[in-house]
């Protein structure tokens, strides 16, 4: 890309930021952002197909990016049950934390997801990822199964509800606009509630 275009496209980026912090999806307009970088609506275009397009390009990396993290996360932690496992694993959790440390390098596109992103295919984000975390604690409690570990049965749509808040809460320190500091604070605090919470429900 010429460094014209470059230059172009990092000040539109900037302006985008800013238009739909303040103004949400919905009621942001390409025009004003067009205005603040000096440029047409149809130079704007050319870099951007869509409002809906522009947004996607400020969310979507982080995001896609935390989805992938989990995952390995996911996959090394079920991968890690064996026959030395006990309860006394669930005391080093400290999942909450890796995500406000990912979510806190990306700040301004989750300030968006979690804030602004009504009107968009991102605003079902947390159920998406409730589901996501539903399936991984599933197969993680079917291979504590497996190895004749005693796991208490709850019903599909609890555990539906029980994560859904759990994902909820990590976000509300974006929603809050937290610092990073009292963020991470908060997310320590967080993972000792969860854990005796989720040890509780599951293993007691």
């Amino acid at each position: 890309m010429p460094r014209d275009k470059t230059e172009n496209h990092e000040k539109i980026v900037a302006a985008a930021y800013e238009e739909f912090l303040k103004y949400g999806f919905t009621e942001a307009s390409m025009r004003r952002i067009a205005d603040a970088c000096n440029m047409s609506a149809s130079g704007l275009y050319k870099h951007f197909p869509s409002k809906e397009e522009m947004f996607a390009a400020l969310v979507e990396p982080a995001y896609e990016g935390l989805k992938k993290s989990f995952f390995q996360i996911a996959e090394h932690d079920i991968g890690a049950i064996d026959d030395s496992f006990t309860k006394e694993v669930w005391e080093e959790n400290e999942e909450t934390v890796w995500v406000i440390n990912y979510i806190y390098e990306h700040y301004r596109a989750f300030r968006l997801l979690v804030c602004r992103s009504q009107g968009t295919r991102f605003e079902n984000f947390v159920h998406e990822l409730a589901l996501l975390e539903e399936e991984s604690t599933m197969e993680y409690m079917r291979r504590l199964k497996e190895l004749g570990i005693k796991v208490n049965r709850i019903s599909k749509k609890e555990l539906h509800l029980f994560v859904t808040t759990s994902i909820n809460t990590i976000f509300l320190a974006v929603e809050h606009d937290l610092t990073k500091k009292e963020a991470l604070l908060y997310a320590k605090h967080l993972d000792a509630y969860n854990t005796a919470g989720w040890k509780k429900l599951f293993l007691d």
